[in-house]
């Protein structure tokens, strides 16, 4: 009988990092047993446990209306946790609602590894003193984490960045567009409005509206192309496109070529942003929330930047058009910029190389599953 892991993620990056561990942690002990929640890809690894799209919400204000479902998923987990006999508990991101089951493997004398850190450097700093209550060790992923949890007494360890592993900075853009069915020599735009129901319903109008403004602004049609994340429903983006004044191409499971394959990218803040820089895609960062929520977050950030590929690089590279910015003019104004001015693209470009050589090398999700088998078998 081998190991049996209790492993959480609550969004679709959690389930590309969980999917990378599961997939190297069963390399080195094949006959170990998942249960928990996570996405698709986790599911297709053999993780037995509720689907992770149930809980995916950002916002004070938006969580409310998923408050049931949350929760009823939580008592699940909980139940879930304490029949179970499990060596350990493992964590990504998600933290609002991972601390909470961390207390509960807490109480039930279960280890907790978190992987994939709160951004505790970026927002609400205060949690550091509950992660270190309730956490027996941290796989970090950015070099500069490991001072803030040294400092606060928990044990911590750098892995390096798992997207690494999974973004070929050196694919082929024509073909990328070949693959893609795209025109060699057309101009191609990216447009990614995030893995959330609500972030499609927020973002995506103004992306859409954007496009047009960015094919009036050129003097030959562009291609949009939308590399559609696992967790969103043909008919929820179908409800936007129908009717839409541009004809975009969705993709299923072609994000890195889709962006290879595109001279500029509109992207929805997240872990897709670090995606596209390491892919190399020029992007402009957008995104917006309920006015209370973005509120309450905005009090609460300790940033100046929200994009991951700024704050790794610790200026801004890229633009970022947040709330009353992302509108659709400002918007096809930061692409065209993009778009029309050669040195700008290389500019960004060249501060790219600089994100990817700061995340470390690659093998981040096979050294976190050493970690993670090295605390077990302690």
């Amino acid at each position: 009988m081998g190991e049996r892991i209790f492993i959480v993620c609550g969004e679709e990056s959690g389930d590309l990092h969980g999917s990378s561990l599961m997939a190297a942690l069963k390399a080195l002990s094949p006959t170990i047993e998942f249960t928990g929640m996570g996405g698709e890809r986790m599911r297709k690894l053999g993780l037995i446990g509720p689907d992770s799209r149930e809980v995916s919400v950002v916002g004070a204000i938006e969580v409310i209306g998923k408050l049931p479902r949350i929760w009823n998923t939580f008592k699940t987990l909980k139940a879930m946790l304490a029949a179970g006999r499990f060596d350990c508990v493992v964590l990504i991101d998600f933290p609002d609602f991972n601390l909470k089951l961390a207390k509960e493997a807490k109480r039930l004398g279960v280890p907790v590894i978190y992987y994939i850190s709160p951004q505790v450097w970026a927002w609400r700093k205060g949690r550091v003193k509950t992660i270190a209550s309730l956490v027996d060790k941290m796989l970090v992923v950015f070099p500069f984490e490991v001072p803030i949890y040294k400092k606060a007494g928990v044990e911590v360890e750098y892995v390096g960045h798992p997207l690494l592993d999974v973004v070929d900075s050196g694919i082929d853009k024509a073909a990328s567009r070949k693959s893609l069915g795209l025109p060699a020599k057309s101009t191609v735009v990216a447009l990614l409005p995030g893995s959330r129901t609500g972030e499609i319903e927020r973002l995506l109008p103004s992306m859409l509206k954007a496009g047009a403004l960015i094919a009036k602004g050129l003097e030959n049609k562009p291609s949009f192309v939308m590399p559609a994340a696992m967790s969103i429903d043909d008919g929820l983006l179908d409800r936007f496109l129908k009717d839409a004044p541009i004809e975009v191409k969705v993709f299923r499971n072609s994000m890195h070529a889709a962006l290879r394959a595109a001279d500029a990218a509109i992207v929805a803040s997240g872990t897709a942003t670090l995606e596209t820089a390491l892919v190399g895609a020029p992007m402009v960062i957008i995104y917006r929330m309920a006015p209370v929520s973005y509120a309450i977050a905005k009090a609460l950030v300790g940033v100046k930047d929200v994009g991951l590929p700024n704050i790794v690089a610790g200026k801004r590279i890229v633009a970022e058009l947040i709330q009353s910015e992302a509108t659709p003019e400002r918007i096809a104004e930061e692409t065209l910029a993009i778009l029309k001015d050669d040195a700008r693209r290389a500019s960004i470009e060249a501060a790219y190389d600089g994100v990817r050589k700061s995340l470390g090398g690659k093998g981040a999700a096979e050294r976190a599953a050493k970690a993670v088998l090295a605390a077990i078998r302690a």
